[in-house]
């Protein structure tokens, strides 16, 4: 049977792990991502991760899942937020290829979190499908017919940039907002007030808590029908930390939707809540692995 190492490069930790031919995940292990170190560094890292598991003939294919904006026929960097210093030129194809001498693809991490979701997830059967995934930024996904739109210049959906308000949609609406404002209402440290806290809090009742959380959900919501003005997805699918509070957050962010769609779209505009959580990048990156090296990612059912 075929094996195939997958690696998901996130700002804060690196995930990785070994799959089958069948998409099932045989083991998985992370590693803090140290992303002040810069791109040399991670690229170090991914090689290292791969060296655990090869051995000649051992190893079918190299599967990358990332931050940043992803050239995916080259498989390099082509852009990168200055939270991972050097990051825009890293060629991760190159380098793995000429190393191990197997075929590697690379992806944007958001962009496999939406092909999971598409394939074996949450927005399986349905098209057009769009993913957000809600954290310290907000990044979008859109797929079509089981594949990644990535638009003329490999740019498409980075609506995290979509000017709102005076400001930006992931400014305005992203995870990390709360930490924020609760802190400076209360006029306390920042530090004590994380998304899980502030949720706690809220549920037991506090106002600023509730207030906090209403506002985002209400930017959520406009920038998500925003978008769906534009693309018309079947399905919205919500990842990140964050989105773990499905039961609290799904109510007030489809009411913040139907505010700002008119009710021909709204009715036919599902929200839904993400499946494959913190697998999603190792997945996604196997079947978009498993597309660009011609095979058909709608046949892996990833069993878990």
């Amino acid at each position: 049977m075929k094996r195939y190492v997958s690696i998901d490069i996130g700002g804060t930790a690196i995930k990785y792990g070994v799959l089958d031919e069948n998409g099932n995940l045989a083991c998985r292990s992370e590693m803090c991502t140290e992303a002040y170190k810069g791109g040399a560094s991670i690229l170090a890292k991914a090689v290292d991760i791969v060296k655990q598991y090869y051995s000649p003939g051992m190893l079918d294919g190299i599967c990358i899942s990332t931050a940043g904006m992803v050239d995916t026929k080259k498989g390099e960097i082509f852009h990168s937020a200055s939270l991972i210093p050097h990051y825009a030129g890293t060629r991760f194809k190159e380098v793995m290829e000429t190393e191990f001498q197997i075929p590697c693809e690379v992806e944007n991490d958001v962009n496999c979190a939406g092909l999971a979701e598409s394939v074996s997830g949450a927005s399986k059967g349905c098209s057009p499908s769009l993913m957000l995934t809600v954290g310290t930024g907000i990044g979008g996904c859109i797929v079509v017919d089981g594949k990644v739109f990535h638009g003329f210049s490999s740019s498409a959906c980075e609506v995290g940039y979509m000017h709102m308000a005076g400001s930006d949609f992931q400014t305005l609406g992203a995870a990390s907002i709360l930490s924020r404002k609760v802190a400076e209402w209360k006029n306390e440290p920042e530090d004590i007030w994380n998304g899980y806290h502030i949720f706690e809090e809220a549920k037991k009742g506090d106002e600023l808590c509730i207030r906090a959380i209403h506002e985002m959900t209400d930017v959520l919501g406009q920038g998500i029908a925003n978008i769906c003005y534009v693309l018309n997805p079947e399905i919205v699918v919500l990842g990140g930390g964050i989105m773990a509070q499905e039961d609290y957050l799904r109510e007030p962010i489809e009411n913040a939707l139907k505010k700002y769609l008119v009710p021909g779209i709204a009715d036919c505009t599902r929200i839904a809540f993400a499946k494959h959580k913190n697998d999603a990048g190792m997945l996604g990156a196997f079947y978009h692995f498993m597309q660009r090296q011609g095979g058909k990612a709608a046949e892996y059912t990833a069993v878990h």
